[in-house]
């Protein structure tokens, strides 16, 4: 049974200080539409341009997942993505007045009661999940850290940790369900060691902090000129190292809120596939860097799989239309009716079918000595089966027709020949209006994809 998409009810908002940059930000979470995903929008800039969370828009993971599209940039996503995903929420606009989110208190904690106060909608359309079947790794050489990924009947992460410091050393944690992400993960905050953050202040590239909203490991000596520029940087009068090695002003949550704070970077990171994951992750010294290079390697397996995922017919089986009733919607007659059958049909989407013979009238002429259906019909048969589907919204398809206005990204795959059997899936990308569809198209024969196009196409009344 199918669970369905959901998203916030209201908007909401809230407000603190950038990391990085010390600036009040402001940021606003919206409902987003059915299969929208999460979102960034820059409403500081002309235009609001938006940033997808998609991994394909990563530039580089120093201190954060930073995004950029367009010359527009998004830092620090993943403790915002993370609160999103551990709420089950799939559609979310994150409106945000500078390039990044507030730190608030380090953590997601601020962000999932946010959210929470919004109330979460469940919508109408069934969520799309990546179901595991298969173990995918990657491992970065240089640092020894390793993503796995493997099946698993829910989502579940665990990080393990190694900082190679007597005063942190190795850690783990374990999320057995995300719907423990808010009780088990969400409070635990980000964190320093000393001498990053002495890095970080002779850079001046720590305008936001305080010691409110990182936890700093001491792991070195504490020297007086450090001790008066942390005093300066975090407007302290006094500053002390606490007996578990962390700068005072902050109780842990947890003995291994570390790694906990590694596993939300883990799933805000991995948010960035732009799908919901079934399976177990296995991180072993996670960071953003081997976070979202795994998130670029998964986006383009689920992309190959959801290409060459062919439908499976029974053929035997009556078929919803054969050509007498095709012939009965489309205009189209022999030699230029190029689908036999129609096995599927709903509001958004149809599955049709054609057999290629050596008695097609193309074969004549195209490569005698070596025929091969010509790809140009292949997006014309894909084309008549999308007629069906827009045809099919209005109750006389007698009197309508359908016309090309655009066709995008047609890519052939493999060649089509005599005696394949072709089937057609077209899915309409945005509802009809105005008469005017855009449709995602496959053909596909002998278990493979043989061809894709984007469509759009415009019913026409009869004159």
């Amino acid at each position: 049974m199918s669970k369905q998409q959901k998203t916030i009810q209201k908007e909401v908002s809230l407000s603190g200080v950038g990391l990085h940059t010390g600036n009040e930000v402001k940021l606003t979470f919206k409902p987003a539409p059915e299969n929208h995903g999460f979102a960034f929008v820059r409403v500081d800039l002309e235009g609001a341009p938006t940033i997808e969370a998609r991994a394909e828009y990563v530039v580089n993971t120093q201190r954060g997942t930073n995004l950029e599209k367009n010359g527009v940039l998004i830092q620090t996503s993943e403790h915002v993505l993370a609160a999103a995903v551990g709420l089950d929420i799939d559609n979310l606009v994150i409106e945000i007045n500078a390039s990044e989110p507030p730190i608030m208190d380090g953590s997601s904690k601020y962000f999932v009661e946010a959210l929470e106060k919004a109330g979460i909608d469940e919508q109408e359309a069934a969520i799309e999940e990546y179901i595991v079947k298969d173990i995918i790794s990657y491992r970065d050489d240089v640092t020894g850290s390793e993503i796995i990924l493997m099946p698993s009947d829910e989502y579940k992460v665990t990080t393990m940790v190694d900082f190679g410091t007597k005063i942190l050393g190795t850690q783990n944690a374990t999320l057995e369900r995300i719907s423990d992400f808010k009780e088990e993960i969400a409070d635990a905050r980000t964190f320093s060691f000393l001498h990053e953050i002495e890095m970080l202040l002779e850079n001046d590239l720590i305008k936001g902090g305080d010691l409110n909203n990182a936890i700093v490991y001491v792991d070195k000596e504490l020297s007086e000129g450090t001790m008066q520029k942390l005093k300066k940087a975090f407007k302290k009068e006094d500053i002390s190292v606490k007996s578990n090695g962390i700068l005072d002003n902050l109780n842990l949550h947890w003995a291994n809120e570390a790694a906990r704070h590694k596993l939300l970077d883990v799933i805000g990171d991995l948010a960035l596939t732009g799908i919901r994951i079934r399976g177990k992750v296995i991180a072993n010294k996670p960071g953003h860097l081997v976070n979202t290079q795994f998130a670029k390697k998964l986006a383009k397996v689920i992309k190959a799989e959801k290409r060459n995922k062919v439908p499976q017919f029974d053929l035997s089986v009556e078929p919803l239309m054969d050509i007498h009733k095709i012939m009965d919607i489309l205009p189209h007659r022999p030699p230029f009716l190029l689908v036999d059958r129609i096995l599927e049909l709903s509001e958004k989407h149809v599955v049709g079918m054609k057999n290629v013979t050596m008695n097609e009238d193309f074969f004549v002429g195209h490569f005698p000595g070596a025929p091969v259906m010509p790809g140009v019909l292949q997006v014309e048969a894909m084309a008549q089966c999308g007629g069906i589907l827009v045809l099919s919204t209005v109750p006389d398809p007698e009197n309508y027709l359908t016309y090309f206005m655009k066709i995008d990204n047609v890519k052939f795959k493999q060649k089509v020949l005599p005696g394949d059997t072709l089937i057609f899936k077209c899915e309409l990308l945005t509802p009809i209006r105005r008469g005017i569809a855009q449709m995602q198209s496959y053909g596909y024969a002998n278990n493979k994809l043989v061809v894709e196009a984007e469509l759009m196409a415009q019913i026409s009344k009869r004159k």
